[in-house]
């Protein structure tokens, strides 16, 4: 027929390693992220093709499996069901290309990270609600600053940056690291859970068979509906779309309003 099926959804009532971690629990805590950061995982019918990105996050987002299963979390912090609404789906597509930490190597060579891993320090800034105490964080989010062009907008665009950046900013009320290595364990390990990897038969290089997509639905003004109705940079819901296994995992957080 003329009108292509829907993708059907089963709901895998399954946790990812990372986010029920003990040895990560205490970041969670720190880093004010611990029971606000949610993943949840789906199998699908049919073959995913990548062409038909739009339609698939389309029908994700209409579908009752899907919608009795995924939360969002209001401004009070308190989770409930999405249940169906009329949407508009937007998609940002990410690159998954990344499949070494050494993609965060320039961080010591631009002087961003000290040789043992301690975070640089620099005078306090803020920016929407965010503390800015180190040069990192001022990579990260400020445009104008030194170090910004370090990383290019295609590798700010992939998945694992936008992992590592989450874990840096953290929530509203953050206790940072003064070194690295803990945030580059906790975006390792959680890349890891949500990408599948497979060695290329000629080159023998490892690539990265999952899609990622940063997702967000609208009403029909436009206003965002999911992953919340203010956008903040710490408020994202990312789908991970396994063309093998044919699973998708919808990773939550929302920024939410500060306890004081």
């Amino acid at each position: 027929s003329m009108e292509e099926e829907s993708y059907k959804f089963t709901y895998l009532p399954k946790t990812l390693p990372t986010l029920c971690s003990k040895d990560f629990k205490q970041y969670f805590e720190k880093w004010y992220l611990k029971d606000r950061l949610r993943a949840w995982c789906f199998s699908f019918d049919k073959s995913f093709q990548h062409y038909r990105k739009e339609k698939f996050v389309h029908d994700f987002f209409h579908d009752e499996v899907v919608l009795a299963n995924i939360q969002a979390m209001s401004p009070s912090g308190a989770w409930g069901y999405v249940g169906m609404q009329t949407y508009n789906v937007a998609i940002e597509e990410l690159n998954s290309t990344v499949t070494s930490l050494n993609f965060f190597d320039k961080l010591k060579n631009e002087g961003i990270v000290r040789e043992n891993g301690s975070i640089c320090k620099c005078f306090d800034e803020f920016y929407e609600g965010v503390t800015i105490s180190d040069e990192l964080r001022k990579m990260l989010l400020l445009e104008d600053s030194d170090n910004f062009e370090c990383y290019s907008d295609e590798e700010r665009k992939e998945f694992i940056f936008k992992l590592f950046f989450h874990f840096v900013i953290g929530g509203p009320i953050c206790q940072f690291e003064d070194n690295i290595q803990p945030y580059l364990d906790v975006t390792k390990s959680l890349y890891k859970d949500l990408i599948a990897v497979q060695r290329d038969g000629e080159t023998k290089e490892m690539i990265v068979l999952t899609k990622a997509y940063k997702v967000k639905t609208m009403d029909s003004k436009g206003c965002m509906t999911y992953p919340a109705e203010e956008e903040h940079d710490q408020t994202f819901a990312y789908l991970t779309i396994d063309p093998l296994k044919r699973q998708a995992v919808l990773l939550y957080h929302a920024w939410g309003k500060s306890l004081w």
